[in-house]
């Protein structure tokens, strides 16, 4: 499957829908665990263009004014150590800010109303695949419900081994027909497969897509395939 995804008339349609529910154009939200929660996932996009470096890949500037906003955001739905169960429990929730009853994902929504949602998950659930499933299904229903275009990523690690949660996720996009961000295909060609000795962490790198040695790295690949996702499904709905 492709790294960056086509737009099917399912996300054209959802897009329509969230826009005449009142969702956002202008916000995406992120969802997931720690490697979506990072600091240095996109958030170098809100911070200026002394934090960044797009290199080759000025198209991408349109699409970075649009989502002015969403990239340095990290809202109620991402968080080191979150899985489809944490997701959805209230008691995950923070306190503060989320209503009596909210689980962290219907809270994110409530506050941020994104037409999109960047959906990144199952690393800490690789011994629990059928658990991971349907709580991907149940995440995928709620986002689905209000007309929010969900973008599936798969994960850079085969923890399992078998490569079971990538499948997973493959699947459920082309069930639902929505976008997926194919990020594991885009890191295979990098030096030992852009993971840490661990078998786990993504290399580093800065957010410098001219850069060659940063571009051997996970990181700065994960951030530059992030923003072409985002652009392709941004331009593909409209």
């Amino acid at each position: 499957m492709p790294v960056i995804p086509v737009v099917s008339n399912t996300a054209r349609e959802l897009y329509r829908g969230g826009q005449a529910d009142g969702n956002d154009p202008h916000a995406f939200s992120k969802i997931g665990d720690g490697e979506i929660a990072a600091e240095w996932f996109l958030a170098a996009f809100d911070m200026g263009e002394d934090y960044y470096n797009l290199g080759p890949y000025q198209n991408l500037i349109p699409m970075i004014e649009h989502f002015d906003g969403s990239f340095g955001r990290i809202g109620m739905a991402a968080r080191r150590g979150f899985n489809t169960e944490r997701i959805l429990d209230p008691s995950e929730s923070d306190r503060k800010l989320c209503e009596a009853g909210e689980s962290p994902l219907t809270c994110e929504l409530r506050l941020q109303r994104p037409a999109f949602a960047i959906l990144s998950l199952g690393t800490n659930q690789v011994w629990q695949p059928e658990e991971f499933q349907q709580g991907m299904r149940q995440i995928l229903e709620m986002l689905l419900s209000k007309n929010i275009v969900p973008i599936l990523s798969t994960k850079g690690d085969n923890l399992e081994g078998d490569h079971r949660i990538n499948q997973t996720i493959a699947c459920l996009a082309q069930e639902y027909d929505v976008p997926l961000w194919n990020f594991w295909a885009a890191i295979q060609p990098l030096p030992q497969h852009g993971l840490q000795p661990d078998g786990e962490h993504l290399t580093y790198g800065i957010t410098d897509f001219d850069d060659e040695h940063a571009m051997q790295s996970a990181w700065t690949i994960r951030n530059l395939t992030a923003l072409q996702t985002l652009d392709a499904v941004w331009r593909g709905v409209k």
